[in-house]
């Protein structure tokens, strides 16, 4: 796939992928230290483990929330990494 087409397809899928991504990482973050450096109340860790875990699609859809989520990821950043040229041969100039 040429430079040019990958950008096409990074630009197009990054605002997609980028609200359910935010959603998972910012609640499970929330989770974690609301419950270990402020102690929140079990109601709080739920509702965030219900947005966290795609839950709130029912469990049927859930599956896919996850699948989705992960297979965006590994998109983005293979796509960037590519985009970043590291791979690229190096050429020697005189």
């Amino acid at each position: 796939m040429n430079k040019r087409k990958l950008r096409k397809w990074h630009r197009l899928l990054a605002p997609i992928i980028f609200l359910p991504l935010f959603a998972t990482a910012f609640t499970g973050v929330a989770y974690r230290v609301g419950r270990t450096w402020f102690n929140a109340p079990p109601e709080v860790g739920k509702f965030l483990l219900y947005i966290h875990q795609g839950t709130f699609l029912g469990q049927d859809l859930r599956v896919f929330y996850v699948l989705l989520n992960g297979l965006g990821v590994i998109a983005m950043l293979i796509s960037g990494i590519v985009m970043t040229g590291i791979f690229r041969s190096k050429r020697i100039q005189d």
